[in-house]
């Protein structure tokens, strides 16, 4: 019984000494929309087991990939690479940002707009000059530039995920329960750069609907993809495009058709568990970045969605395997699938 006492009071000490240490983080509670798992339109498949990785090895963390009419694909690594992928599987460097390279398109000047994490939003031209196009926004700092997409108009939109915590912190803005993401746009006649919505909690992947009627943004820690009219009797309204999603949705989008294609690299589970425990997640904080991280874990989970929200297709992959998707790109009868971490991309054959 003694040992028992002692160790009880060994862990009381512990948590009012962690509780009297400052910590990185003021955690909010805050309510979870119903989760409605890997049921129904989300059954678990293997149907991603039929992906075939490409550049295995030779490259580290495609986290998103632009495709040219020609079948030439764009992205951007982890060590700040952009590079060029041509259709016989050779690759280039075109440049390297000095940062973090994430979201990637081809502008009809083409040009790679590219959202990078620590530098804002860039352009790339082919013979490698790289231009900040934006960085700061009503005179802040845009802290975590993290997709984009191009409207027919040439005006850009893109996601800044957190106004607090940037790229390689984004664990403490789940912990923390604040939501300070913003989705922003650029309009490169003028150079102004605009705050379009605000309030998202941990704003990320950005796509333009049919015929420029409205932008779409994920709020990944909440498992919604907000809309933003842009034409028509409800320009300039939001509401909710999709709502309850199983999955934290990363990258979005738009085939050019009819399809929405949204990956979504983590279950939601484990987020929504300690949504309304602050103290829980404060305690937690304290732990070293490399043990958050480890805490929730990928699954490979890309969802196919209608223009009017439904699922179409739905893939994922039970087993071992490419994972940590966090972009699904259709080109050329092919789904190519980039990795915040995993040393390849892959393509999926629709």
């Amino acid at each position: 019984m003694r040992w028992f006492l002692g160790l009880t009071l060994v862990i009381v000490v512990a948590i009012i000494g962690v509780l009297v240490m400052p910590a990185r983080i003021d955690p909010v509670s805050w309510t979870p929309d119903p989760d409605p798992g890997l049921t129904g339109p989300f059954a678990p498949n293997d149907e991603l087991a039929k992906a075939e990785l490409l550049l295995e090895g030779d490259v580290i963390g495609p986290e998103d990939i632009a495709c040219a009419e020609s079948g030439t694909l764009y992205t951007g690594l982890d060590d700040g690479r952009i590079i060029e992928i041509s259709v016989d599987g050779s690759h280039r460097e075109i440049a390297n940002t000095g940062g973090r390279p994430l979201g990637i398109e081809l502008d009809s000047a083409g040009r790679l707009i590219v959202v990078d994490a620590r530098r804002g939003l860039l352009a790339v031209s082919m013979d490698g000059t790289v231009e900040v196009l934006a960085d700061t926004v009503n005179g802040t700092k845009i802290v975590f530039a993290d997709d984009l997409d191009i409207a027919a108009d040439g005006i850009i939109w893109f996601s800044d995920a957190s106004m607090d915590w940037g790229f390689q912190e984004e664990i403490y803005n789940f912990l923390e329960g604040r939501p300070t993401g913003r989705l922003l746009s650029y309009n490169p006649v003028n150079g102004e750069t605009s705050v379009r919505m605000e309030s998202l909690f941990f704003a990320n992947g950005v796509a333009v609907g049919p015929e420029d009627e409205y932008v779409l943004v994920n709020e990944t820690a909440t498992g919604r993809i907000h809309r933003l009219w842009l034409r028509g009797e409800k320009a300039g309204q939001r509401d909710l495009f999709v709502s309850s999603l199983p999955g934290t949705p990363d990258n979005i989008s738009f085939n050019g058709s009819d399809t929405f294609w949204v990956a979504l690299p983590g279950l939601r589970a484990s987020l929504d568990a300690n949504a309304q425990q602050p103290l829980v997640r404060k305690l937690v904080s304290h732990f070293p970045e490399d043990v958050l991280r480890g805490i929730s874990k990928p699954y490979p989970f890309v969802v196919g969605l209608g223009l009017d929200g439904e699922v179409k297709s739905n893939l994922q992959n039970t087993g071992e395997g490419f994972n940590m998707i966090t972009s699904a790109t259709e080109c050329n009868g092919s789904l190519y699938l980039g990795s915040l971490s995993w040393p390849a991309l892959a393509r999926y054959p629709l």
